[in-house]
């Protein structure tokens, strides 16, 4: 059970005059009326699907604000549903937070993996989960920041998701992808492993710091099979910087 009260419902989020669309994937009734009486008074407009396939179908012709994915659904797993919109060029920027009972980190690493932006358990605070939502939809999205970011010979052109060295592509998994556009956005700053976590994933209270040191090793690696072997500067027992490289 969601644990929460009617006295934890005010969070206090102002919402603009155009109301963050929430598309709500998932299908316990239960779990539905409550996402839905506590969202709704924040201000959300809340739509809800029942089962995997309406949920893709329904992300992809009317792209909502935010997603929230419960892992076991009828038809399509919540793993599977983030994989298809990930893929696809209209809903791979939507923000996705998984809520589902899989407690174990190998099921959180899966989740961030596939391309979630957050993973929450059940049973879960009301007050926690609108806070990460309120995280989820202040990050950048590519459609409000340039189209090309370039720092040396690594380049990304953010409307077609696609990263380049010296003009041959690299390819990335999607938190590398949102892991070296945080890095690139601020050339040569050095960013602590708390501050990416919190950036890339927003999710700063659930995951180890060393999830950002497996991140940037799968990072660099990809670089490195492109041919550039430096890319990303380790700032001991702080963080990380990206820094301008020769081919």
């Amino acid at each position: 059970m969601i644990s929460y009260s009617p006295k934890q419902i005010k969070t206090g989020f102002t919402v603009s005059a155009l109301s963050p669309k929430i598309l709500i994937v998932e299908d316990e009734p239960s779990q539905v009326e409550i996402l839905k009486f506590n969202l709704k008074p924040e201000g959300f407009d809340v739509r809800v699907e029942m089962d995997g396939e309406s949920g893709v179908q329904a992300a992809i012709e009317d792209p909502p604000d935010l997603i929230l994915l419960d892992w076991m659904l009828p038809n399509l797993t919540g793993i599977e549903i983030c994989r298809q919109l990930r893929r696809n060029t209209q809903t791979r920027e939507i923000p996705i937070i998984m809520l589902t009972a899989r407690s174990e980190e190998r099921d959180k690493v899966r989740g961030l993996d596939i391309g979630a932006d957050d993973y929450i358990t059940k049973p879960y605070s009301i007050k926690e989960l609108i806070a990460r939502i309120k995280s989820a939809l202040r990050r950048p999205r590519a459609s409000v920041v340039e189209q090309k970011i370039s720092v040396g010979q690594i380049e990304v052109d953010m409307r077609k998701h696609k990263v380049y060295f010296d003009k041959s592509p690299v390819d990335l998994g999607p938190i590398e992808f949102r892991l070296l556009v945080t890095l690139m956005q601020s050339p040569e700053r050095v960013f602590s492993r708390d501050q990416l976590l919190d950036m890339v994933w927003g999710i700063s209270a659930s995951l180890e710091t060393r999830t950002v040191d497996v991140h940037i090793g799968r990072l660099r690696r990809a670089f490195n099979r492109a041919g550039c072997k430096q890319i990303i500067r380790t700032v001991r027992s702080f963080g990380y910087s990206i820094e301008e490289v020769a081919v």
